[in-house]
């Protein structure tokens, strides 16, 4: 998207010639002849730099460069001046201007500060999404050496230089939002801030606003126009977080400007076109929200380029360690916290629990460790009470004339050990199945698994959930 320069002087043949100058160096120019003027532009669309005269009637540029440098932090300004003084250009660079060219107008002096001007604002702009993730404390890097994250750092590896779009699902505390980052990082796209939006966070009435901008007064409050997440991400990434909890009508005009890579502000009428790739996530199984009515099943195709779907951490225990480990390491370095030590039967207990909240409670739990237990040893029997086995209740007598059904799979069903599984887990489900009358959300609450993955394995044993 090439850069929008606004040019502020009451003097034509200055606008003229400013304007031929940058739009033969490919930029997209917009002129006033006021301050007044231009401030009322800047009200309507924000441009990527100003060029502004110091001498103008009515408002003077010092004065516009005040209320710019206000109420547009970031927004390059040079000033310019046919009869500038150092006292001036020195009051102008104290109010906020990038910089200071005096007429007559040379050309390269002209095309270095505007592209000086540019990248400087660039830099900024990604030294603040620099900020913002380092105080996140977000990592960019996937822990562990098991199977399942070993294959999940190879097909990144694959997907990452392509420009394929990715939907990324996966339990809540996974880790979707590191794999974004991941495949970011290791894109072409690297050397511009990922833009991150979560759309579960954001109310009905403003997302539309959050993703792509608006005018100024398209709505109540709307006091000054604003660029929205996919202007910003123009070049880089646009990660969509939570998707499965955006509404259907705004889905619609998702789908329509990631078909065509082009939108307009909310409130607004020129077209802004863009050059963004999409990563998306969600929790939640979209095929059956889609045939719940709640998710356009177009749009689901759209985003569905490359999928990725990221193991629990159940399935993958053997990270645990080395995830608690690196939790430990973080938390010493940046709050000053004691080490502490987990024994060898704490980290077996903590490797067989469930962790329903994934390696977000993990992290949550190394932290209140720490509070609790600074530069002590962490054991079995201090680990809260959630995380202890349940006492086993007294085993009942054994039949003497009836067989169990595990007997009657050790004796009538195959020799084969993972067939033997799973015929005991079909046993196991149509049995819970029935004590729960049927219902599937109670059967997945029972036995920790999430409801998709519950029906997926119902349907491959071809049990009845009617």
């Amino acid at each position: 998207m090439a850069a929008n320069i606004l040019i502020i002087d009451d003097e034509e043949t200055i606008r003229l010639s400013l304007r031929g100058i940058l739009e033969d160096e490919g930029f997209s120019v917009v002129e006033a002849e006021s301050g007044e003027q231009g401030l009322e532009l800047l009200g309507t669309d924000i441009p990527d730099m100003v060029f502004l005269d110091i001498w103008l009637p009515g408002m003077d540029g010092l004065e516009a460069l005040g209320i710019i440098s206000r109420d547009y932090e970031g927004l390059p300004v040079i000033m310019i001046s046919g009869h500038g003084t150092i006292e001036t250009a020195v009051k102008a660079l104290k109010k906020g201007a990038f910089d200071f060219i005096e007429k007559p107008l040379s050309l390269e002096k002209v095309v270095v500060s505007a592209r000086n001007g540019l990248e400087f604002s660039r830099l900024r702009q990604e030294n603040q999404a620099l900020k913002t993730r380092i105080s996140s404390e977000q990592p960019i890097t996937l822990t562990g050496e098991s199977k399942p994250i070993a294959d999940l750092k190879e097909v990144i590896g694959r997907v990452a230089p392509t420009e394929s779009w990715v939907l990324i699902t996966g339990e809540n505390g996974t880790g979707k939002e590191i794999v974004a980052r991941s495949i970011h990082n290791q894109s072409g796209r690297a050397d511009r801030p990922l833009v991150a939006v979560n759309c579960a966070a954001i109310p009905e009435e403003l997302i539309e606003s959050e993703l792509f901008g608006h005018e100024k007064g398209a709505f109540t409050g709307a006091e000054k126009a604003q660029e929205g997440k996919f202007e910003l991400a123009d070049g880089s990434t646009l990660f969509l977080d939570e998707i499965g909890d955006m509404s259907l009508k705004t889905q619609a005009k998702i789908l329509r400007i990631l078909q065509e890579q082009a939108f307009e502000h909310v409130g607004g009428r020129k077209t802004i076109k863009v050059d963004v790739r999409v990563i998306a996530a969600t929790n939640k199984d979209l095929a059956r929200e889609i045939e719940a009515g709640n998710f356009r099943e177009d749009l689901y195709y759209r985003l569905k380029v490359f999928p990725l779907e990221l193991p629990p951490l159940r399935d993958r225990a053997g990270d645990i360690p080395l995830l608690i480990a690196d939790f430990m390491d973080t938390l010493v370095r940046q709050h000053g916290f004691k080490p502490i030590a987990f024994a060898p039967e704490a980290l077996d207990v903590l490797t067989q629990y469930r962790w329903p909240g994934n390696v977000r409670e993990l992290k949550n739990f190394v932290e209140r460790m720490f509070i609790m237990f600074a530069g002590d040893t962490v054991t079995a029997d201090r680990l809260p009470p959630e995380f202890k086995p349940a006492p086993r209740a007294p085993e009942p007598e054994a039949p003497t004339a009836q067989a169990s059904p595990m007997d009657d799979l050790i004796s009538q069903g195959p020799a084969d050990l993972k067939q033997a599984r799973a015929d005991f887990e079909a046993r196991f489900l149509e049995a819970k199945l029935r004590e729960f009358d049927g219902n599937i959300s109670q059967l997945a609450k029972a036995i920790g698994l999430e409801r998709s993955s519950l029906y997926r394995k119902l349907k491959a044993y071809n049990i009845q959930t009617d």
